[in-house]
């Protein structure tokens, strides 16, 4: 295999397990506040604003994972 089908197999890990942590992280935190919220409704409101910056925050983070692969795709340092 050459060097640019490792780069293309190493952008693929990149967004595909960034995808799937995201996913799952997602997954759990909204299971967590629809228990929270069912325990305790008159806390709805300060939770779910919370739950959106969380939401955010890892959704950022796959975000980045993606700007990092392209940038290997694309502007690859590695390759000459």
């Amino acid at each position: 295999m050459t060097d640019v089908a490792f780069v293309a197999l190493a952008c693929g890990f990149i967004i595909g397990l960034g995808a799937i942590g995201a996913s799952i992280g997602i997954a759990i935190m909204g299971g967590k506040y629809l228990e929270s919220s069912a325990r305790q409704p008159e806390l709805m409101n300060a939770l779910q604003t919370k739950m959106f910056v969380l939401a955010g925050l890892i959704d950022a983070a796959f975000l980045i994972g993606v700007g990092v692969a392209l940038l290997f795709a694309f502007a690859n340092p590695f390759v000459a």
